[in-house]
């Protein structure tokens, strides 16, 4: 990596945390292009240079979170049994790496199109997920797998977003991930206190 590259590294993350940091301070269309030039410390030319908008910024600042997230969940055993609780505590390690930056996104900021990316990304993923592990167990699903796979994501999201911002002390990763499998192994039924449909 050359001298240059390194560069061009360290401005755009630059200008990345200086976006998040403004944005959670001021609001979206509170920000300027020359407020986050400002904050990151560069000119105004220098964030042309990169990119040719503060939407272009946020986009960028998206693709990161999603590329970062689709690394750490490459592992991930499409096929085998499912309900482990490990794609979940990644996203929300990955989520308490970078709060400020998840809370920006989950917060709808920018016309909620960073949410709607994340959203998205993470349900076409779940989907394939859950499709790919019903095709090995030669198991047929009782419901479409994509508004299964949307409500799994839209509770996760919802409870990513509150667990975020939650005062101290907030309960841990593994234990909010503990109630998230729970509940997508016995239901919300289950988790009311019901032991069957009929009580």
């Amino acid at each position: 990596m050359t001298n240059e590259d390194r560069r061009t590294l360290r401005t755009r993350a630059a200008l990345r945390a200086a976006f998040v940091s403004r944005v959670l301070a001021d609001g979206y269309s509170g920000v300027r292009v020359e407020h986050i030039a400002a904050a990151a410390d560069v000119g105004r030319a220098t964030f042309y240079t990169h990119f040719r908008d503060k939407e272009a910024l946020y986009d960028h600042v998206v693709e990161v979170v999603l590329g970062e997230l689709r690394e750490r969940m490459a592992p991930v055993d499409r096929e085998g049994v499912g309900f482990t609780g490990w794609p979940v505590a990644e996203l929300f390690r990955h989520a308490a790496e970078q709060p400020d930056l998840y809370r920006l996104i989950l917060r709808g900021e920018g016309d909620g199109r960073g949410l709607r990316a994340l959203v998205e990304a993470w349900t076409e993923a779940a989907h394939d997920i859950f499709a790919e592990r019903a095709r090995a167990h030669r198991i047929r699903p009782r419901v479409d797998l994509r508004v299964v796979a949307r409500a799994w994501v839209g509770e996760q999201v919802s409870v990513l977003l509150w667990w975020l911002e939650s005062p101290a002390p907030r309960p841990d990763v593994e234990q909010v991930v503990e109630t998230l499998v729970e509940l997508s192994r016995r239901g919300r039924y289950w988790a009311t206190g019901f032991d069957s449909i009929s009580d």
